[in-house]
């Protein structure tokens, strides 16, 4: 029985200790898009290393996002875009950080960040990148008043 006890704690301790990490990685897991005025900013708070991740949707379904202010349009890994049904369109040729690489274009027909929705934006879905998180980048955010105050950053749809 004392190992059962111990077994439990331990489990607790461990999905507590993954619950303050994911925390600490996206600290905008949750923002309300239900009865907000329209004129309100999506305020997102800095994660520790110091970049603004947020969850949203794209199409419905849930995705993370890293904003990404360098990133011409919405940059999507192949496994998040297969698992969400977006289509590839025409290849194309990008210049990164790293060099050049193709990706396929996509247009993607509902992007959600908060309360703040955007219809028809130009993405990428692009087989080198992996993990979890998509780019947040300008084919999305050249739509949005931005404002950085300390460790928030606010983002309005202009009047």
């Amino acid at each position: 029985m004392r190992h059962l006890t111990w077994l439990v704690a331990l489990a607790l301790l461990t999905l507590l200790f993954n619950n303050w990490l994911y925390e600490q990685q996206n600290p905008n897991q949750v923002l309300s898009a239900a009865n907000v005025d329209l004129g309100t900013p999506v305020v997102l708070k800095r994660n520790r290393q110091g970049h603004y991740v947020a969850s949203g949707l794209v199409n419905e379904q849930p995705i993370v996002f890293l904003l990404d202010t360098g990133a011409t349009v919405i940059s999507v890994p192949e496994n998040i875009a297969e698992r969400i049904g977006l289509e590839k369109g025409s290849a194309v040729q990008v210049g990164t950080a790293n060099g050049s690489i193709e990706v396929y274009s996509t247009l993607i027909d509902r992007v959600q960040l908060g309360h703040i929705v955007l219809t028809n934006v130009r993405g990428h879905i692009n087989p080198y990148m992996n993990g979890e998180t998509a780019l947040l980048g300008m084919s999305f955010l050249k739509h949005l008043e931005l404002q950085q105050s300390g460790d928030t950053l606010e983002l309005n749809i202009p009047n």
